[in-house]
């Protein structure tokens, strides 16, 4: 019953706080107004600015935002426990993840569109900007490197996930094509697209599950090659064309996998198949000697989940493109990171009550804290929780509730397999798009005239992540070394929603509204991810420093001096900018566009 009550309770807090804390930010704090002009429609070109029905870009929104991170963190973070991980992504997602989510969406709605990054130079200073946009840069190329690892390790995990992962991306341009062309309904295509992927499912659990011949060559090699020539597509396409439908009928797919997820721990708990308190300990004891202390590190390794400063670069580059109302924003932003919560408490129940229903190691059947002990407990290192350990830990946990609604253990595998490479495919095409928009940002902002021009700009942003992909590992062998940077990606991504927390900040600030709600987030989210930098980097054991990991050194000392940089641009200019607003936006100098796919009045 406990598992029961953890799950319902968990869902009831984000509904509450949706309704209460979501209302009052969006109503009182930034006063959302219907009325006033959105980027979408001022800016309109039906390329990237596309005024865009709110359940349609919450299904982009949502599928961008919830990669592996929700998947990956909270797999990772149960080996202190499972109560601390719950704790920090409940109230975490309310209190902080949702805020920083929607300030960012409603900052950038009111700039044009702008991401965080560009915005920083006016609310701010010059220097923020270009320290930000850097920050940005750096964040989004591991993001793209490891995220387009993470889809080529599942499909070379799990073969059979392969076909529905890819059929979604031909589906897609046939629904935008027959909506924005033809002229067509969208909810009949979306349904059909929706069986259709599903089947696939099936095809490739029971009769075509692809794998690379070997003499191709590294099969994670290839398959990040491809996805990396895949995202150089889906950011110069139009995102009616292949973002927004894809998007939209993914988010249909994922939405199915939740909600058997969600129906299968019922079922398990009412049939007392699940007891998360005999199959995982609430405050983990035996941690392995070589795990970073859970003070501050349970803040960085969920981040997605709770709180994620790449959840920033989506809200401001491409979600308040296609914002065609500002309420929309609470429904989004604050509603879409709540979602991504519940996703994660799903995860922590997956990776305990769900793993305790039954793994196979080693031939053998382990249940209960047995199964959890064969993945977290003694004997276990820090260095032994890798992408394939956490992953499988949630497709075999996740699987195990499917199998409790009479869904065969194998296709329940693959459903959830295809689930985690769908999460993660969404978030790695719209992080490419990001990235253009960043680099383009820094080509004006350094006067580089070609980095403005979309095509090069993402030719640099996959050239860019593709390298860092396919660094070598320490045994030389190409393809395997992309992950050294990983240790970086958790605190800088959460030193990076402290620093779209301080432009909210200074949003505010500058408007003499009342700052708190913020300002409490900020302080967190710069001071725990600095102090596990630090840690990282220093402490006597295991310091990068002192281990002879000097390019993880060198990047952390980079990223930690352009925060502290940053910082220091604010408190340069906080006490003089109370209530004085920042320069105004330029005029614009023509109109742009006319109509679009999926607008608010549309089909």
């Amino acid at each position: 019953m406990l598992t029961l009550l953890v799950a319902i309770l968990s869902f009831f807090g984000f509904l509450v706080a949706y309704n209460t804390y979501g209302r009052y930010l969006s109503k009182r704090l930034f006063q959302l107004d219907a009325s006033a002009l959105v980027p979408s429609e001022e800016l309109r070109d039906n390329i990237d600015y596309v005024p865009t029905k709110k359940s349609v870009i919450f299904g982009h929104h949502f599928t961008s935002i919830a990669g592996t991170g929700p998947i990956v963190g909270p797999a990772i973070a149960v080996f202190w426990g499972w109560l601390p991980a719950l704790l920090w992504v409940v109230f975490g997602s309310i209190f902080i993840g949702a805020v920083h989510d929607l300030g960012a969406l409603v900052v950038s709605l009111r700039n044009r569109g702008q991401t965080v990054g560009e915005v920083a130079g006016r609310l701010i200073s010059r220097r923020a900007r270009l320290l930000l946009l850097l920050i940005l840069f750096f964040a989004l190329t591991v993001v793209l490197a490891i995220f387009g690892l993470v889809i080529a390790m599942i499909f070379s995990m799990y073969p059979a996930s392969v076909l529905s992962v890819w059929l979604a991306m031909p589906l897609a341009v046939g629904i935008g094509l027959w909506v924005y062309k033809g002229h067509g309904g969208l909810l009949i295509p979306s349904i059909i697209a929706l069986l259709l992927l599903y089947l696939a499912v099936a095809v490739g659990v029971y009769w075509l599950p692809i794998s690379l011949p070997e003499s191709w060559g590294n099969p994670v090699i290839l398959w990040t090659v491809g996805l990396m020539i895949y995202c150089f597509f889906a950011s110069v396409l139009p995102v009616w064309i292949l973002l927004q439908p894809r998007d939209y009928i993914n988010s249909h797919q994922l939405m199915v996998a939740l909600v058997l997820l969600v129906a299968g721990v019922l079922v398990a708990g009412m049939t007392n198949k699940i007891d998360l308190a005999s199959s995982a300990p609430a405050i983990a004891t035996n941690i392995p000697a070589d795990a970073p202390p859970i003070w501050p590190f349970l803040f960085i390794t969920i981040a997605c989940g709770a709180c994620s400063g790449f959840h920033c670069l989506v809200s401001s580059g491409t979600t308040s493109k296609q914002i065609a109302s500002e309420p929309d924003a609470q429904y989004v932003g604050y509603g879409g990171m709540l979602l991504e919560g519940m996703l994660a408490v799903l995860v922590i129940l997956c990776c305990t009550a769900g793993l305790g229903m039954g793994v196979m190691v080693d031939g053998q059947m382990l249940t209960g804290l047995e199964a959890w002990n064969s993945r977290y407990g003694v004997g276990h290192s820090w260095n032994d929780f890798r992408l394939p350990q956490t992953v499988g830990a949630f497709v075999d946990g996740g699987a195990n509730f499917l199998t409790a609604l009479g869904i065969p253990l194998v296709l329940a595998t693959g459903t959830i397999a295809v689930l985690v490479a769908c999460f993660a495919a969404t978030t790695l095409d719209t992080a490419t798009r990001l990235q253009r928009y960043v680099i383009q940002e820094l080509g004006g902002t350094l006067h580089i005239a070609p980095l403005k021009d979309k095509y090069v700009a993402t030719g640099v942003a996959v050239g860019c992540g593709l390298a860092v992909a396919m660094l070598p590992g320490p045994s030389g062998k190409l393809g395997t070394g992309g992950l050294i940077l990983w240790p970086l990606f958790g605190a800088t991504n959460q030193l990076l929603a402290g620093l779209a927390l301080m432009v909210t900040f200074f949003y505010l600030w500058r408007r003499g509204k009342r700052v708190a709600p913020v300002a409490i987030p900020m302080i967190i989210m710069l001071i725990m991810p600095a102090w596990a930098m630090l840690w990282q980097m220093f402490n006597p054991e295991s310091g990068w420093l002192w281990t002879g990991q000097f390019l993880l050194f060198g990047f952390g000392a980079l990223i930690m001096s352009m925060q502290i940089w940053m910082v220091i641009e604010g408190l340069i200019v906080w006490q003089k900018s109370r209530g004085v607003l920042e320069e105004a936006l330029p005029p614009l100098e023509r109109n742009l566009g006319n109509s679009a796919l999926f607008t608010s009045g549309g089909h």
